[in-house]
């Protein structure tokens, strides 16, 4: 990962409503959520959960997969771990390391 790919993530997850959804479907497992299901637990508009949806996917957080007539949301576990890698991977590097 690099700053442009970890800022476009953070900029994603800095809205209520798209970390919201990425919370969702991170509890959610490797499964992930049907689109219904998602927009009822969190009470969100359709095409406002689509828009938000479209924002994460874009970043590569979320993924969609259609089974059928259910389309279904997934967390991106790499990215997020990748994420939170480049976070904290030069943690206290300057100052000799994390005490």
């Amino acid at each position: 990962m690099n700053i442009g790919d970890a800022a476009g993530c953070l900029e994603s997850l800095g809205n209520d409503t798209r970390l919201s959804i990425f919370r969702a479907l991170v509890r959610s497992g490797p499964d992930g959520l049907p689109v219904g299901r998602l927009q009822s637990r969190l009470k969100i508009p359709g095409s406002t959960l689509s828009h938000h949806i479209a924002h994460l996917v874009n970043h590569g957080l979320v993924s969609q997969n259609r089974e059928g007539r259910v389309l279904k949301c997934v967390a991106n576990y790499r990215r997020m771990n990748d994420l939170v890698g480049y976070l904290t991977k030069e943690c206290c590097s300057d100052v000799g390391g994390c005490p």
